[in-house]
């Protein structure tokens, strides 16, 4: 039996005050379940994280939930998950991310995420893995940062071919198409 292809999704764990980033949370997991991709996530009940989570369940999906133990402990976790892994720590948590994950698409978060995307674009850019890696830019929240990437080539400080590595899209089903077309 082949493996089920499974998408890691960096988000946040708030919810922010933009109803667009939740609804396409909502579409996310939903295709997500109904092209049996697995869903790979933070592990988290709570904010866009668990969003995705419930929707992907409610859809028959498989979800894959990955929390250190100290959120386990503040009653974060989300306990009704296909598959509940507790790690020692967030750099654990993300190593056990990148190994179970496919490909990764990133919905708008805070500080978590963001060092999330880098973490896994920098082992791309490092060879350690080939895996697609595309973000949401749900409502241009991305725009900024993409802008300041886009300076760091100008610089010099970041290669073209190491930007091209993100991938971006503004669509649920651009991003999923993405990570199908460029998943090695």
């Amino acid at each position: 039996m082949n493996k089920q292809y499974a998408i890691g999704v960096f988000c946040g764990s708030s919810s922010g005050n933009d109803a667009a980033i939740l609804t396409a949370a909502s579409l996310l997991g939903t295709q997500l379940a109904e092209n049996d991709y697995a869903l790979v996530y933070g592990g988290a009940k709570i904010g866009v994280m668990g969003a995705i989570a419930e929707v992907v369940l409610a859809h028959n999906g498989t979800v894959i939930g990955v929390i250190p133990e100290f959120l386990h402990k503040k009653e974060v976790v989300h306990l009704g998950l296909s598959t509940l892994i507790t790690t020692l720590d967030m750099h654990e948590r993300k190593m056990k991310m990148q190994t179970l994950s496919d490909g990764f698409i990133i919905l708008p978060g805070g500080f978590g995420t963001l060092e999330e995307l880098f973490e896994v674009i920098t082992w791309a850019q490092l060879g350690l893995h080939q895996k697609p890696i595309c973000i949401l830019n749900i409502n241009q929240f991305y725009d900024p940062l993409l802008q300041m990437l886009q300076q760091m080539v100008t610089i010099g400080f970041l290669k073209k071919e190491q930007y091209e590595l993100l991938l971006v899209a503004t669509t649920v089903a651009q991003a999923l198409e993405k990570i199908k077309k460029n998943t090695p």
